[in-house]
């Protein structure tokens, strides 16, 4: 009903039952005036229908609809993001496990490397001592005199021997033998190494001659002479 300009809000419900209800009355109507008997007419319940004010339309649909837009957007870029994050961590891991793995495997082959070139040494040095003690003649049988008397001889002046003998019985106490078992300083002038004095001879593990030939020679050529090289043991403890 119309009353100046205000419109009553009419339900679908409403609607159907006053055109159910004209439908009938015209039906009976036509029965009646025909003779035959009224027919049974069936109205359909349409309760709780959506009002027709309260669906959407014309601008409130386009702002429903953007709405729902924006949500889903909202929703794949959330997502989206996620995957992204996940995906780099899932990199950031990766990338850590194979440098993780390489570093197992450097140190692994940096140590193979070592031990590889630790028995390697100790091979050679094997191999040296068998080849020294095969190479080594049998040592010469002298007393302690007897290699002082022969220093002399060697020497000569008789003060350069004193100074020469002062410092081979601090070094050896005339062993021609005598063996340093923390330096492997070797013989009368404790040479060092001992291999040293082969440029006299190869018989300087055994023959005391060589040995005082050249640690003559070392003290003339390092110091002047033997008292050089005295004076400066007497200074340090060493020449």
């Amino acid at each position: 009903m119309l009353e100046g300009n205000h419109v009553t809000r009419i339900s679908v419900r409403g609607v159907a039952v006053a055109s159910a209800t004209a439908v009938t009355a015209v039906g009976a109507v036509v029965g009646v005036a025909s003779g035959s008997e009224a027919p049974h007419v069936s109205t359909v319940d349409v309760a709780g229908a959506t009002l027709l004010a309260d669906v959407p339309t014309g601008a409130n649909t386009q702002v429903v609809t953007d709405n729902f837009v924006r949500q889903a957007n909202a929703q794949q870029v959330s997502a989206d993001a996620a995957a992204k994050k996940a995906a780099e961590e899932a990199a950031r891991q990766k990338a850590a496990a194979d440098a993780q793995a390489k570093s197992d495997a450097d140190k692994a082959a940096k140590a193979a490397d070592d031990k590889r070139k630790a028995d390697e040494e100790a091979a050679n040095r094997a191999k040296a001592r068998s080849a020294l003690v095969a190479d080594t003649p049998p040592p010469v049988s002298v007393s302690p005199g007897s290699v002082q008397a022969l220093a002399a001889s060697i020497v000569g002046d008789s003060t350069q021997f004193q100074c020469f003998s002062q410092i081979v019985k601090r070094e050896s106490g005339w062993d021609y033998t005598a063996t340093n078992s923390g330096s492997g300083a070797y013989g009368l002038v404790q040479a060092l190494p001992g291999s040293k004095m082969a440029s006299v001879g190869s018989d300087w593990r055994t023959n005391p001659a060589t040995q005082i030939k050249w640690g003559l020679g070392y003290m003339n050529d390092r110091y002047g002479s033997p008292c050089g090289a005295w004076s400066f043991w007497q200074a340090h403890s060493w020449y």
